[in-house]
């Protein structure tokens, strides 16, 4: 099936009150897994590929890139290709040339002013390619090398009015928020500020995206969407699915070389998280 763009998968789901998962592709097995657990829910998922992947892969995006449009243009699951957490520029455009429909461009780190001058250049360049621009405002924290941040640190939470301005300023199509959140959590045990979220939704007139899906448990994931999220990331539940199933064959299996043999069994592992987060979202 040809690629879809994230922004069909969005406001097709922001127009039915619903939201539309991205799960994270670090390697191939990732990219199979999440188009066989959407076959599996028969639901429509975003393939994501984070900076951080992209260095892994040795700084190179366009084998990674290639393999996992190529897995998608297979499936019989509509399908979308994203690029994440993007700081860099040169990663940025080379977006346009590896098949991506949108890219998270995240200058959150940044301060407020400069956040705004630079991302809203991202989306002037975006606007001219044909790609769909995500940005972030707040802190959702977790990421690699940073420590997960408290719900109440200073400038952790995303403010709905400079929301509204940012989103304005910038001309983002979609905006990543801190609502209680974070990166890279291997516990279900987050606690979302649903008010907020709906305070969001009725301020920012762009679809909200909430990061750091795979710490947030089944109930609070289906109440923020209630709430107004519209797209839900989802990427270290994936690994914790992976790596157990590898710990588990390896704990029973201590002689074995041949990696299919584990890698198979933590692929099923992965598409099976994918199909129970997209059951989360159905209407």
């Amino acid at each position: 099936m040809p690629l879809v763009s994230t922004a069909e998968l969005v406001s097709a789901a922001t127009a039915e009150n619903r939201a539309t998962a991205a799960f994270n592709v670090i390697t191939l097995e990732h990219a199979e897994a999440i188009a066989a657990g959407a076959e599996q829910a028969g639901t429509p998922a975003i393939l994501q590929i984070s900076e951080n992947a992209v260095r892994f892969h040795g700084g190179r995006l366009s084998a990674i890139a290639a393999a996992t449009a190529a897995v998608a243009r297979a499936s019989t699951a509509p399908l979308a290709l994203h690029l994440d957490h993007v700081v860099s520029l040169d990663l940025l455009h080379a977006a346009a040339d590896e098949g991506f429909g949108s890219v998270m461009f995240d200058a959150s780190k940044l301060p407020y002013q400069e956040n705004v001058r630079v991302t809203a250049e991202a989306v002037a360049w975006g606007r001219a390619h044909g790609i769909w621009i995500e940005a972030e405002l707040g802190r959702v924290g977790g990421k690699e090398g940073e420590a997960p941040l408290g719900a109440h640190t200073p400038g952790v939470r995303t403010d709905p009015a400079e929301a509204a301005a940012y989103a304005e300023a910038t001309g983002v199509d979609a905006l990543a928020v801190a609502v209680g959140s974070s990166h890279a959590m291997t516990e279900r045990t987050a606690s979302l500020d649903h008010a907020l979220i709906a305070r969001l939704r009725r301020s920012v007139p762009v679809p909200l995206v909430l990061h750091g899906s795979s710490g947030v448990p089944d109930a609070e994931i289906r109440a923020a969407v209630a709430a107004g999220m519209a797209k839900i990331n989802v990427g270290t539940a994936l690994n914790t699915a992976f790596t157990g199933s590898v710990r588990e064959f390896l704990a029973a299996d201590g002689r074995s070389v041949d990696p299919r043999k584990y890698l198979a069994p933590a692929r099923t592992a992965m598409a099976g998280t994918v199909a129970d987060f997209l059951g989360l979202l159905r209407p």
